[in-house]
């Protein structure tokens, strides 16, 4: 196989993808990435008040935005098959929506709680399930769940058992996905960030207490930026990962070498 022939493995071209959570950070990079690789992309979010959709077609890359809310029960497949239906196919999912709310265990609220489990764990389930059969009929495709650093350590200074959970969840719901679908063409695998340079986790790198403590239990010394997450996601979705199932990638600086 020659270079050119390596390179070209991570293209897209032909290919339709759809990005839940996909209007900002690691969503909207992974969606970036894809784009530009070939694929024709569907972003997902709530809104897109902030403009994702004419950013990413700014940068020539063909892409949708379709709102959605995730933490409606019938949301995810809905959102799924409309995708499909406006495109005719299905190729690349990437399951990123999801957020992050931090307690202490004994005080942690039962609705802050399972509003976090629909939105990081119920939801991707949904979405998975709806465009399994998609993918099935398509004759495969690929399935990109973002996880977390969080759903191998115990990341401090912060409390956040909720979190912690949910994305421990992901990972193995990517490992027992890939083996059922394994011989349907179907490859699920996960990336799996550590601290990333954005919107959402920006309060923590502003906090002067709590930065000081991520940084140093980081190898690098030094947060990600969501570009780094994407050029993961992108080998995942596309066929130079063609031999990878049920594989969870750590992008996290070193931290859970520690």
């Amino acid at each position: 196989m020659s270079e050119k022939d390596i390179l070209n493995r991570f293209r897209l071209d032909g290919k339709v993808a759809l990005v839940t959570g996909g209007t900002r950070g690691i969503g909207h990079a992974i969606a970036r990435g894809l784009g530009q690789a070939g694929a024709k992309v569907y972003i997902n979010g709530r809104s897109d008040a902030g403009g994702a959709e004419a950013r990413l077609r700014a940068a020539g890359i063909d892409a949708t935005f379709v709102a959605a809310d995730l933490m409606e029960p019938d949301a995810p497949a809905a959102l799924v098959n409309d995708v499909a239906e406006r495109a005719g196919q299905l190729d690349v999912l990437v399951n990123r929506a999801g957020v992050a709310i931090h307690g202490d265990t004994v005080d942690y609220p039962e609705e802050t709680w399972r509003a976090l489990m629909t939105i990081n764990l119920d939801a991707v389930l949904r979405c998975c399930k709806a465009a399994i059969p998609i993918m099935r009929a398509g004759g495969g495709g690929s399935i990109v769940n973002v996880g977390s650093m969080s759903g191998i350590a115990s990341n401090i200074p912060q409390n956040q058992v909720a979190y912690n959970a949910s994305k421990a969840a992901v990972h193995m719901m990517t490992k027992s996905l890939a083996s059922e679908l394994a011989l349907d063409g179907i490859r699920v695998n996960a990336v799996a960030p550590g601290y990333i340079q954005t919107d959402l986790s920006q309060g923590g790198i502003d906090n002067p207490e709590m930065f000081p403590i991520w940084k140093r239990m980081t190898p690098m010394q030094r947060v990600g930026q969501p570009e780094e997450v994407a050029t993961a996601a992108l080998f995942l979705a596309s066929p130079a990962a063609s031999y990878m199932t049920g594989a969870v990638l750590v992008i996290d600086g070193g931290y859970t070498t520690r």
